[in-house]
């Protein structure tokens, strides 16, 4: 049996965090994190997307941060898949962030809402060739009785992609999700974890220290 206990968490040396000198907006000190993560770590902008399905089971996976605004952060998936199935269903979701080479996690809860189609289309042109071949191939999470099926599939979608350089699937759909809260947690080595939370008042923020 593997003992879970004393593996390193954290590096030795943390990067420094001031809440009482935070910005205004968690949209920007997120950006400065974000920054200093990408300096040390490979794929900063992976996050952990949780919603609920149907029957009230919560629902966790890693995508990618596609953009940050003032009104929205945004991620994309095809509608048709599991977390677009949940997302359409229950417009309410969060992500969650770790960066442990840098002791630091962001969390944000938020409502949910679909982009226009023609910012999706957009989205969906914009990635690598290998990723939009993966959109077309469909079927995400269904049970794959034959792994032949597959080659077959994604066979088929190359070439239609190669014939259709230009267009997308309906299905493809960036969700922008409006923060209600944004935590930010720095690790301390004496377990006074610092930690600051961003609440959403309307269009302004307020500011508040929580216990670690």
């Amino acid at each position: 049996m593997v003992s879970l206990r004393g593996w390193q968490s954290f590096p030795e040396q943390l990067p420094p965090f001031d809440p009482d000198t935070a910005p205004e907006t968690p949209e920007e000190l997120f950006l400065e994190w974000l920054t200093e993560a990408g300096e040390h770590v490979l794929a900063p902008h992976a996050v952990t997307l949780s919603t609920v399905d149907t029957d009230g089971f919560p629902d966790a996976r890693v995508v990618i941060l596609k953009d940050v605004a003032p009104s929205a952060w945004a991620i994309a998936t095809s509608s048709e898949s599991p977390k677009g199935h949940q997302l359409d269903a229950n417009r309410h979701a969060a992500l969650t962030f770790f960066w442990p080479a840098r002791g630091r996690q962001v969390r944000v809860r938020g409502t949910v809402a679909p982009a226009a189609p023609e910012i999706s289309a957009a989205d969906f042109l914009a990635r690598p060739p290998a990723s939009r071949v993966e959109a077309f191939i469909g079927h995400q999470s269904e049970p794959l009785p034959d792994p032949a099926k597959l080659t077959e599939a994604a066979d088929a979608a190359a070439q239609w992609v190669a014939d259709n350089p230009d267009a997308a699937p309906k299905t493809w759909t960036r969700y922008l999700v409006t923060p209600t809260t944004v935590e930010f947690w720095q690790a301390s080595h004496d377990r006074r974890h610092l930690r600051l939370r961003y609440l959403r008042d309307a269009n302004t923020w307020t500011r508040e220290r929580l216990w670690p």
